[in-house]
């Protein structure tokens, strides 16, 4: 048994499908009009866990989490058949954490009680919007009353449960997303995500933005609307642990702080990232064939369906440490970092974005953004490592 690095170890299982694509997504997801061969890629999955397992040998899974795309298309025994292949290929936490991504309509909500009893312990519905107007605005494919139908199932299901809104949708106000919050809060058991719409290339909205068919909320309401929803959130005990997370304490999605305190995971099934460190200490940034067929074919033929794999400098370490681990309100760990990157940060300049208020220290050994930082992040972030 090896010990293990900072950050944790976990393992990322991307499920490519989805019934349709929704207008704001640019995830690897994609619509099939036949029915997909679930035991096919069940197997080639397995395949692909088989040779990262060759690279990490030692190490302990403390979390699995399968995304997609849309999870729960997935038959239960499909689920199963993955979840096997983990436990016979590493070790596993007694207390694993093991979630799953959902979406509200009750054909779905119907295999809940089948994830559950395949090893699923946490459920994070993606429900995106709580009144009818906006779930359409936003493609989705269920009403309100579904997703609060869903999220009673899950809360009955499993012991912990989380869901997704976004919020900063086109001509949102404050109140409107004021009552949905606090629906959310009293809905969720413990976690929620929440996450400004921003308009990515390659989307139907994008599309819709360049013909001036749609327009985005302005900046001035976007950042009351963040402003709104820390202080709900924090007043009714689910305070951020992360820039667009909220949970109540020690109900912290374990998975996403792999990725924030920059751990290590494996990425298995089309379009999969991930970031492992070997035994010689060499940590790789993988990535898979995005395109679920042609992935396929190519884990039949060498085992994986990788297309990239790079060696990450140890600059690129930090950097990348340094844009999770301000993300967390635990803060960026200094000695950490300073380690990696085989240099200290530039005092003067620690100074300088403390002084206007942007950073704070939390000890000698972390430093995290303010509030006002997070909102300003990506520039906080920027001056830190440049």
């Amino acid at each position: 048994m090896v010990t293990e690095p900072d950050g944790g170890f976990g393992i990322y299982v991307h499920w490519p499908f989805c019934l349709a694509k929704c207008p704001y997504c640019d995830f690897n997801s994609h619509v099939r009009h036949r029915p997909v061969q679930q035991s096919d890629y069940a197997n080639a999955l397995v395949q692909e866990l088989k040779h990262f397992a060759q690279l990490t040998r030692g190490r302990t899974v403390g979390s699995i989490f399968f995304g997609g795309g849309t999870p729960s298309l997935m038959e239960p025994d499909t689920v199963e058949t993955v979840l096997e292949a983990i436990s016979k290929e590493w070790s596993v936490a007694t207390d694993v954490e093991i979630s799953m991504e959902a979406n509200p309509t009750s054909v779905e909500a119907t295999r809940f009680a089948g994830y559950r009893a395949a090893g699923v312990n946490r459920l994070s519905v993606g429900i995106q919007a709580l009144n009818d107007k906006d779930l359409k605005v936003l493609g989705r494919q269920h009403t309100v009353s579904e997703a609060i139908q869903a999220v009673e199932i899950a809360r009955k299901t499993f012991s912990r449960i989380s869901f997704d809104l976004i919020y900063a949708r086109p001509e949102q106000t404050l109140q409107g997303w004021q009552d949905e919050i606090n629906l959310a809060i009293d809905l969720a058991a413990d976690h929620l995500s929440m996450y400004q719409l921003t308009i990515e290339e390659g989307t139907m909205f994008h599309r819709l933005y360049a013909a001036g068919k749609m327009k985005e909320l302005d900046a001035d309401t976007s950042a009351d609307l963040y402003e709104l929803t820390q202080e709900i959130t924090a007043q009714r005990g689910l305070p951020a642990y992360e820039v667009s997370n909220h949970a109540v304490p020690g109900a912290e999605c374990k998975h996403n702080l792999v990725y924030w305190r920059y751990g290590d995971y494996v990425g298995v099934g089309p379009g999969a990232h991930g970031r492992i460190t070997k035994s010689d200490g060499v940590k790789l940034a993988t990535s898979m064939e995005k395109h679920p067929e042609q992935w396929m074919k190519a884990v039949e033929t060498s085992g994986t369906g990788l297309i990239e794999e790079t060696v990450l400098t140890h600059v690129e370490q930090s950097d990348e440490l340094a844009l999770m681990g301000l993300r967390l309100v635990e803060g960026l760990d200094v000695r950490r970092y300073e380690e990696l990157a085989r240099r200290s940060f530039n005092m003067e300049r620690l100074c300088e974005l403390q002084a206007n208020g942007l950073i704070e220290w939390m000890s000698n050994s972390h430093i995290r953004a303010t509030a006002h930082g997070r909102a300003l992040l990506n520039y906080v972030i920027a001056e830190m490592v440049s």
